[in-house]
């Protein structure tokens, strides 16, 4: 039995057919496949990532500890933090960074506060936690999966991701986290349920973790549960952290983006030693010069995969996008055997 093709996959096929590549990809595996260039040059993908931005670079962007001093030394406003360890690695790296170090320095900083892996992508864990309890909490799951988590102090603002290729903005959105909308009769699980198959009729995937002790911490934060009925056109955010893979929408900015952020997102993508980046900066707003940003990271295989299923224009964005990334790496990977 084949796979359905995913959604990314199809726009690559698509763009690869429009410049006469050719894409095998894995049956078993249907995200990753080999393209080939009409001159015979080769490149693999695997989802939206593409062998467009260095290896090095890569990692640098992946680890958000050290991404953000970089960001720092090089003079962007990045959010203030630190990282903290799991026990096994404090002692292997003689480090006193553990869990309660953590909880000292989240006191310091002073509740609410961003507690986040180093390393994991799509928004997962990202926790805004207001006292002991919930941060013990956030930190503990994190270190199950991996060994560091930060403590970010927890700015307001809109939510913006900006993305670049080679010097040019080609999308620009406001992120909103997961939330449902009352209706005065359906109770916080039908609304999420409803929410869930909106999401998959546009093609988007089953996104909302039901389990996510999160959502369970933010209702229970205003007092309510699954089976709370919420008055009509009452906005309850179930994250904090605006990830479209975590359920989030996006309002797009990318006609009426200020200069200013334009400039911002190509220089950061430049000096993080990148080609292709997501950039995303909370500010008040983005069609106004800027006054007062925070870079909360910078992301080297930004997923389109939601946005472009926004609508129509968004898809076509995308898919200008990846023809662009193909063209370059087309023409890149000649110009290196010669």
């Amino acid at each position: 039995m084949t796979m359905e093709t995913p959604f990314v996959t199809s726009i690559i096929q698509k763009v690869a057919e429009e410049i006469g590549a050719v894409v095998l990809l894995d049956p078993e595996c249907t995200f990753v496949g080999l393209i080939t260039f009409k001159n015979g040059n080769k490149t693999f993908f695997r989802t939206g990532r593409f062998s467009i931005n260095s290896s090095g670079s890569v990692a640098i962007a992946k680890d958000k500890g050290v991404s953000s001093f970089f960001m720092n030394k090089f003079g962007y406003k990045v959010t203030e933090g630190k990282t903290f360890f799991s026990e096994e690695l404090c002692e292997e790296i003689a480090n006193y960074r553990n869990i309660d170090a953590g909880l000292y320095y989240a006191k310091e900083l002073g509740f609410p506060v961003i507690v986040k892996p180093i390393n994991l992508s799509q928004g997962i864990f990202v926790t805004k936690v207001h006292n002991k309890r919930e941060y013990y909490q956030a930190a503990k799951k994190i270190l199950q999966k991996i060994s560091g988590f930060i403590v970010e102090r927890f700015y307001s603002g809109n939510d913006y991701r900006i993305v670049v290729l080679d010097d040019e903005v080609v999308s620009a959105y406001q992120r909103i986290p997961l939330f449902i909308m009352g209706n005065g009769q359906s109770n916080v699980l039908e609304l999420m349920q409803q929410k869930q198959e909106t999401f998959i009729k546009n093609g988007r995937k089953e996104i909302i973790d039901f389990e996510d002790y999160r959502i369970k911490k933010n209702l229970r934060r205003r007092k309510l549960n699954f089976n709370s009925v919420i008055p009509k056109n009452n906005i309850v955010y179930l994250l904090d952290n605006a990830n479209l893979s975590t359920g989030g929408e996006a309002i797009d900015f990318t006609e009426n983006i200020h200069s200013d952020f334009k400039k911002l997102a190509v220089s950061i993508t430049r000096d993080m030693e990148l080609r292709l980046a997501g950039v995303d900066i909370l500010t008040s707003d983005i069609t106004s010069p800027i006054i007062d940003y925070t870079i909360i990271e910078v992301n080297s295989a930004p997923s389109l995969t939601h946005y472009a299923s926004f609508g129509e224009v968004q898809r076509k964005r995308v898919e200008n996008l990846y023809l662009k990334v193909l063209k370059a790496l087309e023409n890149e990977n000649s110009r290196e055997k010669h």
